[in-house]
């Protein structure tokens, strides 16, 4: 598995998303933000949405789920068609049981960590997860200026995930740019969330692409 890019629909037009899912058609994935006005300070969209949005596209569906009560919530993303479900470590009361029953309805499964969240009291769940997410701004609002201080978690992540020989791929959501990302791949992180980098480039697609030759350059 290589450099993968999945951009954030949160800065995308909410009432035209199949068209602007669309314009990307270099992503690997599309990164969904469902937010709850809980968990977070935002709202954002629900099953219905997300479910419609994964009809209209062949491009694999990526849930953030930035909620309260994941546990509850998260398997019914894998239903509606996610192919990568994220919940976060902060909010989910049973996360190796929630982990499991993603896998077991076919979906990836992923786990979020705030900033201000460590990395080693994790360690031994990793092999649980199909992904990790380092949270490079706080989760919420896009457009965030990404924050330098998670470069050194990203760090470790990547060497409890070697070390223990995985194969969980490392992702990064938040202020990632072509300022940033050779940051974050030099760290060790290979699947980048980037929203308003992309959507409100020019050409959102020639930016997914130079986003991951950047990063491709940076691992050489």
């Amino acid at each position: 598995m290589g450099i993968q890019i999945t951009p954030s629909v949160l800065n995308a037009d909410l009432s035209r998303l199949a068209d602007e899912v669309a314009r990307i058609p270099s992503s690997d994935w599309i990164h969904v933000d469902v937010m709850d006005n809980h968990f977070v300070p935002n709202l954002t969209l629900g099953i219905p949405v997300f479910e419609s949005l994964a009809k209209a596209t062949t491009t694999p569906l990526d849930a953030h789920l930035m909620i309260a009560d994941p546990d509850r919530w998260a398997p019914a993303y894998a239903e509606a068609g996610a192919g990568s479900v994220t919940f976060h470590a902060e909010a989910a009361a049973a996360p190796v049981r929630l982990a499991r029953e993603l896998r077991a309805k076919g979906a990836r499964a992923s786990m979020a960590l705030k900033p201000a969240t460590g990395i080693d009291q994790y360690a031994d769940m990793l092999g649980e997860l199909d992904m990790l997410l380092i949270m490079t701004v706080e989760p919420g609002f896009g457009g965030q200026k990404f924050l330098d201080l998670c470069l050194p978690k990203i760090r470790r992540a990547r060497e409890l995930i070697s070390a223990a020989g995985l194969e969980v791929w490392l992702q990064v959501d938040g202020g990632v740019s072509l300022e940033t990302i050779e940051r974050c791949a030099d760290a060790g992180a290979d699947v980048f969330v980037a929203g308003s980098a992309v959507f409100s480039a020019e050409d959102p697609d020639a930016m997914v692409r130079e986003l991951k030759a950047k990063a491709e350059a940076t691992l050489g």
